[in-house]
């Protein structure tokens, strides 16, 4: 697993996501290489700019840090062609441009920050959590889908 917050590891996906274009094909799933990318941006924008998203209900919450928390902050890859949360599905096209720019725009600002700002963090969906799950879950997210369009 890399370290996104590592300057060398961060440049590494950056390199990959510049591998894009607007015509990459995606090797499984449904989304497009545009959808991808802002479906990507999604984890970034509910970390820097949560109140653009709805936070769980009490119910909804305790299902997602009792039984989904694990699964997505371990150092486990995620197996392709797994369902997409409702938070995530992007259903529209979005310009591939703009999206890409703003991937590797948040890359950059998580990686600035450095661990130390996300240790204890709180996370939208499961609470606070370590620099370590905030880590491998942006991590491993980003190399599912940059896998996913055969970068």
């Amino acid at each position: 697993m890399k370290n996104i917050f590592n300057a060398q590891d961060a440049q590494s996906y950056i390199d990959r996501i510049n591998q894009l274009n607007a015509r990459s094909e995606r090797r499984w799933g449904k989304m497009t290489v545009d959808q991808m990318l802002a479906h990507c941006n999604i984890t970034y924008s509910m970390i820097f700019e949560p109140e653009k998203h709805k936070k769980p209900g009490f119910i909804a919450r305790f299902i997602l840090k009792k039984f989904v928390k694990n699964k997505v902050c371990n150092d486990i890859a995620y197996k392709t062609n797994l369902p997409t949360s409702p938070a995530f599905v992007i259903s529209d096209e979005k310009v591939f441009d703009e999206e890409q720019k703003k991937l590797i725009g948040y890359i950059q600002k998580v990686q600035q920050l450095g661990a130390d700002a996300f240790e204890g963090k709180e996370s939208i969906s499961f609470g606070p959590l370590s620099a370590t799950e905030w880590n491998n879950m942006m991590a491993k997210h980003l190399d599912h889908h940059l896998k996913q369009f055969g970068v």
